[in-house]
């Protein structure tokens, strides 16, 4: 342990933390452990600038998890948007359901607790904990593993996700728990915005050693995979979406057809995964609506 100890000086780390940190919402003082929980979930695989506008819309609308509990599935789906993946929203608008009618309408601190909430993993967990509350528990995420990949063991990418990544980040950890927290927000603002996976800006990190460095930067032997977006399920799946999210009640399916024409097929497959999911219901008359949502066609 002593080895990863000596890849991050945690001192000057912390400084650079505090003189250069982005200004983000969800860490200034008023944001409350929901509002957190609420922008760990969103910025799960979706940058920053697509978040933040729809997080503080989402604070106005939903204060508290009982005001989102309050509303209904359908609703949450509207108001999520084109963030993406959204499964994410159900899975919050089910945890504020359970916040507000099992824990007093307030995020527990625990991580053992959090982790038993609806759509709460792992990291979730760590991340509230840890940035809601300063909980001193190691909060790992690819930026995470990329930094410490480098720092302390000298390779260009971290790999895939592995049991070691948990306890070598909490060895890396100021004893001080007030100082811990901070620790781990700036280990990861680092690996957000220098020591990113594409052209780190190794001239303006804080860091006085670097395994990665001293190494020579060897090349990654990762293989990177470019996810295409265009004319794939995914896509299929947003726009059939969209249709739902634009009506103000369930739609008959030929208003789905028109929305996908290039393949059929795969329309056909975008729209049964929508329902396997529980994004979308059909009605007993044959109409198609968001989850939990009835009424006239549109």
């Amino acid at each position: 342990m002593r080895a990863v100890r000596a890849g991050i000086d945690a001192e000057v780390l912390v400084g650079w933390y505090e003189r250069e940190a982005r200004d983000l919402p969800w860490r200034r003082p008023e944001a409350t452990a929901w509002h957190i929980l609420m922008s760990e979930i969103m910025l799960q695989q979706t940058p920053v600038v697509r978040v933040e506008p729809i997080w503080r819309e989402w604070v106005a609308r939903w204060p508290v998890p009982s005001a989102m509990a309050a509303s209904s599935q359908a609703e949450v789906l509207r108001a999520w948007g084109k963030l993406g993946y959204p499964r994410r929203a159900l899975r919050l608008h089910e945890c504020a359901r359970v916040l507000a009618a099992e824990h007093g309408d307030a995020v527990p601190a625990d991580v053992d607790v959090l982790l038993s909430l609806p759509g709460i993993g792992a990291y979730t967990a760590r991340a509230v904990a840890c940035f809601a509350y300063g909980a001193r528990v190691p909060v790992v995420d690819t930026n995470v593993r990329r930094v410490v990949a480098r720092a302390v063991h000298g390779r260009a990418e971290a790999g895939n996700p592995s049991s070691r990544d948990l306890p070598e980040t909490e060895a890396l950890l100021p004893v001080d728990v007030r100082r811990a927290a901070v620790f781990s927000a700036a280990l990861m603002e680092l690996g957000a915005t220098v020591c990113t996976a594409r052209n780190p800006t190794c001239d303006g990190c804080p860091l006085p050693r670097c395994a990665w460095i001293e190494a020579g930067r060897p090349a990654s032997d990762v293989v990177r995979r470019t996810q295409k977006y265009e004319g794939t399920d995914r896509q299929a799946r947003g726009r059939l979406l969209d249709v739902l999210r634009g009506s103000s009640g369930p739609v008959e399916r030929v208003r789905l057809d028109l929305a996908w024409t290039r393949d059929p097929g795969q329309r056909d497959r975008a729209l049964d995964s929508l329902l396997m999911d529980g994004l979308i219901e059909q009605t007993a008359d044959g109409l198609f609506a968001l989850a939990g949502e009835g009424g006239e066609p549109r």
